[in-house]
């Protein structure tokens, strides 16, 4: 899940900022294309009983069947998106699924990682995804790659696989995903989601633009909040992972007109879709006429910027842990405790003494007339990227001995109240 929809998906009606590539632009483009793989050898009579309902169907048949059987699709992730890819693309019958993720199932998962069970919470969410297809669909073959994708491994396991989805959920992953199809020359479909927006579409440079002729450079640090930060509606990942399958099916059999130069964009809170133009970008640094990206980045992490780099300057030396947040607190030191998340999350839970005062407000100038000018100022967040960059507004309004808290709420809890709830 990722912040690409708060980009595009912003309208203003929910305080949400605009940032759109250059080339998206509202209108129609469609393409047809061959079928991704070549038809397997024959159906077994379990497979024209359990697949029945797809034969019939005249675009599909037994030959669009056998294509399924004889392909090779991997999801990255098995998260929000990968969990209603995974249990589509088993059902449909695709004959290999590869699943790479080196996470592991958390309570907070489940509100959406439906192919995940409480059973499962701590195992590896590749494992827990594998034992549930298992169940779905026996006939799958499944290969699973329990590991974090890397610039080391990207190549060799993309290599193995006729198409990728798309399940990543956050932009340095994204931009690796993307760079590493490109120069494979696979296609893939791409998903994202954030509170009630989701887009989809189908990058393939052969045929149609990339992601980078839609997002040529991330966003700024710290401007989009994650899911884990903004949140998600556990459904949308429904939504957005059955339009992947659809496009994935489509592709694997030559059937109907996937997403290829289309951004499909869904709004749940309207329940309206809209497509936007997405042209292939003849300037773009990849898959444009003369590229200047011609292998994998360094480091994507780097590229993407978690934070920027007035944040990394302002943290130096203005770092403390939450233990020693505790031991200011009871020594009864003259602080001013700050949260900089939002209301909703303060909700949840808070450390003892914060007060409220997002983000948002620090950064735009309007909350500093609240902090008083005769207490050491100490910011937080949820995990400390946001208060790192709050803590950079602070240093250059004049705030010299102001901190922020490493790690923020999350190792509040783990290192000084493990009875609060995380989320």
């Amino acid at each position: 899940m990722s912040g690409d929809v708060s980009l595009l998906m912003a309208n203003g009606h929910r305080g949400e900022r605009q940032w759109r590539g250059p080339t998206a632009d509202p209108g129609e483009s469609t393409v047809s294309l061959p079928p991704l793989v070549e038809p397997a050898a024959e159906l077994t009579v379990d497979e024209i009983r359990r697949y029945s309902r797809h034969l019939i169907i005249p675009d599909v048949g037994v030959e669009g069947q056998k294509r399924l059987k004889n392909a090779r699709v991997l999801c990255v992730g098995a998260g929000g998106l990968g969990s209603p890819a995974l249990m589509y693309l088993a059902a449909a019958g695709v004959g290999t699924l590869g699943i790479i993720d080196f996470d592991t199932v958390d309570e907070s998962n489940l509100q959406r990682q439906i192919i995940h069970g409480v059973s499962d919470i701590g195992r590896s969410k590749a494992e827990s995804a594998a034992a549930s297809i298992r169940e779905i669909n026996p006939l799958v073959n499944i290969e699973i790659h329990n590991t974090a994708l890397d610039r080391e491994n990207v190549r060799e396991i993309f290599s193995g696989y006729d198409l990728i989805v798309d399940g990543t959920d956050n932009f340095a992953t994204r931009y690796m995903v993307n760079d590493a199809a490109v120069l494979l020359g696979k296609p893939y479909v791409w998903g994202s989601i954030y509170r009630f927006d989701g887009q989809a579409s189908v990058f393939w440079a052969e045929h149609g633009p990339c992601y980078r002729c839609l997002y040529p450079e991330p966003p700024p640090p710290g401007m989009v909040p994650s899911c884990a930060e903004g949140g998600v509606l556990g459904v949308l990942c429904a939504s957005i992972g059955s339009i992947q399958v659809n496009e994935a099916i489509k592709l694997l059999t030559g059937i109907g007109e996937p997403l290829v130069g289309r951004l499909m964009v869904y709004d749940a809170l309207e329940m309206e879709y809209r497509k936007i133009k997405v042209r292939k970008d003849p300037n773009c640094v990849l898959c444009g006429e003369n590229p200047t990206v011609t292998d994998l980045l360094e480091d994507y992490e780097d590229f993407c910027g978690a934070v920027s780099v007035e944040a990394q300057e302002a943290t130096v030396d203005s770092t403390i842990t939450a233990s020693e947040l505790k031991e200011w607190q009871d020594a009864d030191k003259d602080i001013f405790l700050v949260d900089v998340r939002e209301p909703a999350e303060y909700e949840i839970v808070r450390i003892p003494g914060s007060h409220l005062i997002p983000k948002g407000e620090i950064i735009s100038g309007e909350a500093l007339a609240k902090l008083p000018q005769d207490k050491q100022i100490v910011l937080h967040c949820k995990s400390g990227v946001r208060s790192a960059e709050a803590l950079a507004a602070l240093k250059a309004a004049g705030f010299s001995d102001a901190v922020h808290v490493q790690g923020g709420v999350l190792s509040w809890i783990k290192q000084i109240d493990p009875s609060l709830p995380t989320y």
